[in-house]
């Protein structure tokens, strides 16, 4: 395999937009987008299930590679449960490697959870194991592997739990959106370089023109001032993604953008669009040109209806989104990664073959001041970046935040203020309220850290190793405050529990299973802990996750939590 460093030498437009078809028709020897002479993905539904894991040969790129495939595909087969079901799925594993499935949204036993380590040992090189459990809810959801970087060579895919008192929203299309990230390189490679030079990846770094066209636009006084804060910091305000355009290629449903994903329609159709971010890295900015998005659901679960015209998706989030095309015409589906580097790209058509243009990619964004949680005030920023108590003296921590952000209105850095109506949490009500009315009785404040330079990354400034269980009572309700004390965007998964956003004033605001915490903000929600078991709490950005930024919950009942502390 060639190393990364090659990456700049590839054409702009190979990284942005590959080569066309999808993994599934490139291996079959077939190209062109879903819904012409490509083959479409697999859709298996039912209770019983064949899953096995193996490598399958793909080129997005134009550079045969091997993938991480489910049934000899990826995207993985989509899986359709119903809610209330008790479902069996049969894993065989084909590679030489351990490997594993985590159901990802699906509240399960902590033992079919899928998380190696914890309460499974993972499925050994050619051994088969089943997941047995029952569709407690109903929603978009989607499974990938939770063995190392699996995930990252392929291994993905949606589900569909049908509910039991049939769909709430009326549709006559319904389409999976299943945006991911691609990478020609050894995913071993990519991140032994991240801790080498964090910022390899970013090739938006600011130049000296850069600085000449600041001076024009605001003086040379401020503009040397600025240079030298972000310099006295040793931060980089084009620092929002560790791994970017320059080495990903954006797959929409496992297609490049120049394979172009097609859904079809009819004029006045309501479209349903349930998606689904699986990237290992990414975040995306969504948008529709000439179509709103009235947003019906967030990570499976039922929200009021609210019309956007672009919304932001984490790595792991779902949003399920209907659109209603008034024209017989094309329309494209654009997913922008958050730095500006590289999109995804698909169509929505009357016919198969229609295309419609593809959007200008918007600037790319730039940290500001006030996004670090510092309002204005760049005399603080050098002070602000050197580790403060209790952190003194910890390699592990380089910055932490003196004002916390806790709004829940903000879209984040690049969406704010540009001419589009911009998806917030602010937005989002789940339908029903909180599933438990009680208060919480305890609560705990979890600070994200890391060392941007280093790429060490962790909770409390202790990652992963370092780190005891973080211990909830059986049945309890608590409240969980994160703060992130670092540059970077981050989306937190806890497992088998859902997580209850609430605002400010502590009123239920939407349920998910994946919360996103901006730079400098300060983010809570509640928590029932009613699964016992051994359960990961991480962030969702892979990277982060095995450089540190993982957390193993254990939910006991008190007694044993007592008898534990005596011993």
């Amino acid at each position: 395999m060639q190393p990364v460093a090659s990456v700049a030498g590839m054409s702009r437009r190979l990284f942005v937009q590959g080569v066309g078809g999808s993994a599934l028709a490139l291996a079959a020897g077939k190209r062109g987008a879903l819904g012409a002479d490509a083959p479409l993905p697999a859709v298996l539904r039912g209770t019983r299930f064949e899953l096995e894991i193996g490598s399958l040969p793909v080129n997005f790129t134009g550079r045969p590679r091997l993938a991480t495939a489910v049934n000899g595909q990826v995207p993985a087969p989509l899986l359709r449960f119903r809610e209330g079901d008790p479902i069996s799925v049969r894993v065989r594993n084909r590679l030489a490697v351990r490997t594993s499935i985590h159901w990802h949204g699906l509240l399960v036993p902590a033992n079919m959870d899928g998380v190696p380590g914890l309460s499974f040992d993972g499925i050994d090189a050619g051994a088969t194991f089943t997941y047995e459990f029952r569709a407690q809810q109903s929603g978009t959801y989607w499974y990938h592997s939770h063995a190392r970087f699996q995930e990252q060579t392929g291994l993905y895919g949606a589900i569909i739990i049908e509910p039991a008192g049939g769909e709430r929203q009326a549709v006559e299309r319904d389409y999976v959106v299943l945006l991911s990230d691609w990478t020609d390189e050894d995913p071993e490679h990519i991140y032994a370089t991240l801790k080498r030079d964090s910022e390899y990846f970013n090739f938006a770094q600011r130049t000296v023109g850069d600085f000449f066209a600041d001076a024009r636009a605001r003086g040379w006084r401020e503009a040397f001032a600025q240079r030298r804060m972000w310099g006295q910091a040793r931060m980089d305000p084009t620092d929002l993604v560790d791994v970017s355009g320059y080495t990903y290629t954006y797959l929409m449903n496992g297609v490049t953008p120049a394979g172009n994903w097609s859904g079809e329609f009819q004029r006045g159709e309501r479209v349903k669009l349930r998606f689904i971010n699986g990237s290992s890295m990414s975040f995306f900015d969504v948008r529709i040109p000439g179509l709103a998005m009235t947003v019906v659901a967030a990570d499976g679960q039922d929200v009021a209806a609210v019309s956007v015209e672009e919304f932001r998706i984490g790595a792991g989030e779902v949003y399920d989104v209907i659109v209603q095309p008034p024209a017989e015409q094309a329309y494209t589906i654009f997913a922008q990664s958050m730095d500006g580097s590289g999109f995804a790209r698909g169509t929505l058509a009357p016919r198969a073959g229609m295309q419609a243009p593809i959007p200008a990619m918007d600037p790319r964004p730039q940290l500001s001041i006030a996004d670090m949680g510092m309002g204005d005030d760049m005399a603080s920023m050098p002070a602000m970046a050197r580790a403060r108590p209790p952190d003194a003296g910890n390699p592990g921590v380089d910055m932490r935040v003196s004002t916390p952000d806790d709004a829940l209105d903000d879209p984040g850095v690049g969406l704010r203020d540009n001419g589009r109506r911009v998806l917030t949490y602010a937005d989002l009500h789940t339908l029903g309220g909180p599933l438990d009315a009680r208060a919480p009785r305890r609560e705990i404040e979890l600070h994200l850290t890391g060392h941007m330079q280093r790429f060490m990354w962790s909770f409390d400034g202790r990652k992963f190793s370092e780190a005891p269980p973080l211990e909830f009572l059986h049945g309890e309700r608590l409240r969980i405050v994160l703060v992130n004390d670092s540059m970077m965007t981050h989306p937190i998964h806890l497992h088998g529990m859902w997580s209850e956003i609430e605002s400010a004033a502590g009123v239920f605001q939407v349920r998910k299973h994946t919360v996103i915490v901006r730079p400098a903000q300060k983010l809570s929600y509640r928590v029932s802990a009613m699964a016992a078991g051994r359960w990961a709490f991480h962030c969702h950005l892979l990277y982060h996750m095995e450089a540190g930024m993982f957390r193993e919950v254990t939910v006991t009942a008190a007694n044993a939590m007592a008898a534990a502390a005596r011993s």
